[in-house]
C-alpha cells in the first residue's frame, strides 16, 4: 500500500481536481465508501449539470450526491458534502 504523503500528486492550476479523481475515489472505498463519478448525457442535452458524484455506506451513515457543469466542479461539491457528513478526505 502506497504511503499517503506519496499518494497525491502535486495539481497544476490548469488541470485541478481531475488529476486527483481517482486517487480519491480509491481513498474512499478504502474507508469503505462506495462511490462513483458519472456524466448523463440526457442531462447535459437538457442543459442540466452532467456530472453527478454518489456515495454511501462506510462511515456515511446516509447515501449522498454532489452534482456539478464539469467533472472538477461535481468532485469540489462532493468533497464539501463528505466533509459536512463527517468524512474528510485527505486533499
Amino acid at each position: 500500500m502506497r504511503s499517503p504523503k506519496n499518494r497525491w500528486p502535486k495539481l497544476d492550476e490548469v488541470s485541478g481536481i481531475e488529476d486527483a479523481t481517482p486517487l480519491i475515489l480509491e481513498w474512499l472505498g478504502e474507508q469503505g465508501v462506495d462511490a462513483l463519478l458519472r456524466v448523463d448525457a440526457a442531462r447535459m442535452r437538457e442543459g442540466l449539470p452532467p456530472w453527478t458524484f454518489a456515495a454511501s455506506g462506510g462511515p456515511l451513515p446516509h447515501g449522498l450526491r454532489a452534482d456539478g457543469a464539469t467533472a472538477g466542479e461535481c468532485l469540489g461539491r462532493a468533497l464539501l458534502v463528505l466533509r459536512d457528513a463527517g468524512v474528510t478526505v485527505p486533499f
